[in-house]
């Protein structure tokens, strides 16, 4: 009888629904900070995020679900024991991280952040000519799930889009334009709007630095939505207080969460939001990943592929094919 232990939230109908996908298995629900070791070392399945470092415990596994969508630390050597199957939530946070960057972009471009602010001091105020989304370009590096969602969205608003992503394949209908990440430097000065949304590697790291920071235009707007290292803080800081970028948006810092008293706070023509555009904030992000959950118990019990399957070499999701 399998020992499946899930982590992340499944109640009533879905609840009975992920136990249908493998009769006889034996199940048990806790949160991750309040699971025991020995729970740990029972499970063959684990449905849901744990702290990597705790994984070494679960010598019985033979497939973790995850409940996020980056699998890097996951994938890393020694993580996991050897042979567990490694699936992901890729293709659940489209949605929701899509329309949290709009929501953000659409801030700056139409100062919204200032009238904002002028309302909490009582100014009635103009602030001046505003921007468009229609007929401006979207830079998207990491055009995957989130990035192709918001490609549509953006396109639909009447944008022009160039993707970046990691290797060379057919473009989507989603993108104008496609490259991978060696053709970021020659592609920062066509942009408007600079969207990060990439996973931790090291290819990734530090990514946007003070150098590239210049090669965008002196009224882009930069996004990340991804991991806050991609980003070199301090140099990011320094172009939003010289003025040498238009604004930036960003749902996740280096460090996280951002320390008091750290000039990211006082930027001007920043919207930061504390890592909430995905998670289970949108009602329907969660349902997605728990539909991934109830298809890929199912499968694994009945020994066949499984869906958003990770390759541990690179930490990626498989590519089709």
């Amino acid at each position: 009888m399998p020992f499946v232990y899930v982590s992340m939230p499944f109640e009533g109908e879905r609840r009975a629904e992920l136990e249908a996908a493998l009769p006889g298995g034996a199940f048990f629900y806790c949160p991750a900070p309040e699971i025991d070791d020995a729970a740990l070392a029972k499970a063959d399945v684990i449905i849901g995020n744990v702290p990597p470092a705790r994984l070494a415990l679960a010598q019985n596994l033979r497939f973790l679900q995850l409940n996020s969508a980056g699998s890097n630390e996951y994938a890393a050597p020694g993580v996991l024991p050897e042979g567990v199957a490694l699936c992901n939530a890729s293709g659940a946070y489209g949605l929701a991280i899509s329309e949290h960057i709009l929501a953000g972009v659409l801030t700056l471009m139409k100062k919204l952040h200032l009238y904002a602010r002028n309302q909490q001091g009582h100014v009635w105020r103009s602030e001046g000519q505003v921007r468009s989304i229609a007929g401006s370009t979207f830079l998207i590096v990491g055009a995957g799930d989130i990035g192709g969602t918001l490609a549509s969205k953006a396109r639909a608003l009447g944008a022009y889009t160039i993707g970046i992503r990691r290797t060379a394949r057919a473009l989507p209908e989603t993108l104008d334009e496609g490259y991978t990440l060696d053709a970021l430097d020659e592609l920062l000065p066509r942009a408007d709007v600079v969207v990060l949304s990439l996973p931790k590697t090291p290819e990734t790291t530090h990514l946007m630095n003070a150098a590239r920071l210049r090669r965008m235009k002196p009224d882009g707007i930069l996004v990340n939505v991804g991991r806050g290292d991609c980003v070199v803080t301090d140099d990011l800081v320094a172009a939003l207080q010289t003025g040498s970028i238009g604004g930036a948006v960003l749902d996740v810092t280096d460090p996280e969460p951002l320390l008091e008293g750290h000039p990211l706070w006082n930027c001007e023509n920043l919207v930061l939001t504390p890592h909430v555009s995905g998670f289970y904030h949108l009602p329907a992000t969660l349902y997605n990943i728990q539909s991934i959950a109830i298809r890929n118990l199912a499968a694994w019990g009945r020994g066949e592929a499984l869906e958003n399957a990770v390759d541990f070499s690179t930490g990626y999701r498989k590519l089709p094919g």
